[in-house]
Formats: structure tokens, C-alpha cells, sequence
């Protein structure tokens, strides 16, 4: 994942002539998705995310829509880096690339929050249901965006598609992801009237909280954005009250009014107070979630094998699909089909 940084070089004293002519490059550590860099001139920062290497799965990574909706929504409530260049050529870095600013502030990966006190724990994620229902709120024909996905059939399409990615992805046979997959085209909620920006990877850790306060500053990582159904977003942060996921962590068996942290019931009805919507079909889209998250995760176990992983742990998500789908398939009401014959 090394940058050549000569090109680098040539083409930030061309695109960012202001930007220092000696710099410090770092890779991001941590993400399973597009590679990550933070270069420093010393007066400022920057950071690069670029598309990966070598053989992807179908309309992956594609980090120039990333940068498209960085730039529509800099003008709105949602609190975004700004984009200061993108690059489609290959020959420049290898593959598609942009730069924002670095936005300096906490990012919290663990969703428990164990560093923080009660009342730290309940505004963050009263912060994070703000955010989510200032998304939601934004018109997308407003923005430049009306064309950023079709306006209807948003869940059919995404399951299909993540069904189409666990499937090129697959390495073994995972029965509780056979399970889930069939149902979920089965129990399709209806289209929302009007479709919204849907982030795709709502969840804490992608989004910078100022270094005081719990105040969001900086919403990241868009590469799965589309029009669409706003209680996928809702039910991505509410599967984690039903789940404990390796390094992100979960809300399953904790004791939420000692640790300061809104039960989903209380959460849900904070964003349905700020959106003005109403909530239904949520243990659907938490299935949902959890089947692409599931999927993500075999893909990124997939790239793993193959030699093209962005992160270094990849390798330890190749029992994720499972684990993911179970939890999942019992939110509906799924369970494993009996090894027993049925009784006389």
C-alpha cells in the first residue's frame, strides 16, 4: 500500500502548490476499506484516500463518489471535511484518490465508550442521533444530488447487491447467511415517499467529535452513500444493542442506565422526534445491517486472501459472516432448521 511519493510529490506542486514542498506521509491505521494517509507539511495537514490495488469486487471503493457528496453537503448541517482535490487518473497514485483537510479531534472505537463518564456517555449518543436525523433532513435535489441513486427501490437493490458481494467474496458454505439472504426479499418494507441521503456505514466511529465537547465535527467515510431508506442508518446503529463485534465492541448485556448509554428504545425516539419520522420495520433493517455487515466482512476476508487487504487484521473476519447472520436471522425470528425428523 506504499504512495509513490515522487508522484506524490509532482502532483500536489500542481494541485496544492501552497502545500509545503517536504512532508511527512503516515498511513491511517486501522479500515478494512480504502487505503488512508496523513501528510503533514508542518504548518498543515492533509488527508489522501485512495481507491485499493489489484482485483475488486463490482462497484467497490469507488472513492470520487466519497468526494462528490463531501463537496454537496459542505453547505449543509451535516459536519464534513473539505474536499480540497480529486484525481481520477490512474497513472498519478495507481488508482483513484482524493485529499481533504484533517480534521483534528476524538474518534471513539468502542461504542461502550469506557473512557468517558455517564453523562459524556448519553450526549455522544445524543450527538449521534442529531447528526444522523441533520442527513436525513437534507434535500438531496438541494445539494446537486437528485441523480446520486434511483429514487425507489433502495432496499431490494441493496440487498441484492450485498448478496451479489457475499457471493463473489464466498469461501465456504455459511448456513445462517444462506438463511438470511433468502428472507430478506421476502419481507420487503415499502419505499419511504421521498428518498434521503442514506450514509451506508452509519456508526460511531466514523465520525470526529470536537477534543472537548460532545459535539460532532467531522462525519466520515461515504463510500457506501446512495438515495435511500433512512432506517437503514437507524438500524445499522441500532443492531449493535444486539451484538458484540470485535474492536467496535456493543451494547449486548450492558447495564445501559449505570453506564449513561440511551436504550434503543430511547435512542429510536430521539431520532424520531428530530426527524419527524415514524419508525417501522426497525428489527428488519437491523437484519438488514447485520447481513451487510456480514457481507463487508467477507469481503474484506476475501481481499485477504487474495493479497489486497487494507488492513493487516483482515484475516480475523473470515468467521465474521456467521456470527453476523445468526444474530441477524434471530432479530426475524430465523432460527437453524432441527436435525431431528419432525414428530408423528
Amino acid at each position: 500500500m506504499a504512495l509513490d511519493r515522487a508522484r506524490l510529490h509532482e502532483w500536489l506542486a500542481r494541485t496544492l502548490p501552497d502545500f509545503g514542498h517536504h512532508f511527512e506521509l503516515l498511513r491511517v491505521r486501522g479500515g478494512q476499506s480504502n487505503p488512508t494517509y496523513w501528510l503533514s507539511d508542518g504548518d498543515r495537514a492533509v488527508v489522501l484516500r485512495k481507491k485499493p490495488p489489484g482485483k475488486l469486487l463490482p462497484s467497490a471503493h469507488d472513492v470520487l463518489r466519497e468526494s462528490r457528496i463531501l463537496e454537496a453537503l459542505a453547505s449543509t448541517d451535516v459536519p464534513v471535511p473539505r474536499v480540497l482535490a480529486a484525481e481520477d487518473d490512474p497513472e498519478i497514485l495507481g488508482s483513484a484518490f482524493y485529499l481533504m483537510e484533517y480534521v483534528e479531534g476524538r474518534i471513539f472505537r468502542d461504542v461502550r465508550l469506557p473512557d468517558l463518564h455517564a453523562l459524556e456517555r448519553s450526549a455522544i449518543y445524543e450527538e449521534l442521533m442529531r447528526v444522523l436525523a441533520a442527513l436525513h433532513a437534507v434535500r438531496p435535489e438541494e445539494v446537486g444530488l437528485a441523480d446520486f441513486g434511483r429514487p425507489t427501490g433502495y432496499v431490494a437493490r441493496q440487498v441484492s447487491r450485498w448478496t451479489r458481494q457475499y457471493e463473489a467474496a464466498r469461501t465456504t458454505e455459511v448456513p445462517a447467511m444462506e438463511r438470511l439472504m433468502a428472507w430478506l426479499p421476502e419481507h420487503m418494507p415499502p419505499d419511504v415517499d421521498a428518498p434521503v441521503i442514506a450514509h451506508g456505514d452509519f456508526r460511531l466511529d466514523n465520525l470526529v467529535f470536537h477534543p472537548t465537547e460532545p459535539r460532532c465535527i467531522a462525519l466520515l467515510d461515504w463510500e457506501l452513500s446512495t438515495l435511500g431508506h433512512p432506517l437503514a442508518d437507524l438500524g445499522y446503529v441500532g443492531m449493535l444493542y444486539h451484538v458484540v463485534l470485535p474492536r467496535i465492541g456493543g451494547l449486548l448485556g450492558m447495564d445501559l442506565a449505570a453506564e449513561g448509554i440511551p436504550t434503543e428504545e430511547v435512542l429510536v425516539a430521539r431520532y424520531a422526534a428530530l426527524s419527524g419520522r415514524e419508525v417501522r420495520d426497525l428489527p428488519f433493517f437491523e437484519a438488514f445491517g447485520l447481513f451487510r455487515l456480514a457481507s463487508i466482512a467477507q469481503g474484506v476476508y476475501r481481499r485477504s486472501l487474495d493479497g489486497n487487504a487494507s488492513g493487516a487484521d483482515a484475516a480475523m473476519f473470515g468467521e465474521a459472516a456467521a456470527l453476523l447472520a445468526g444474530v441477524g436471522g434471530r432479530l426475524v425470528g430465523l432460527r437453524r432448521p432441527s436435525l431431528l425428523p419432525p414428530p408423528v
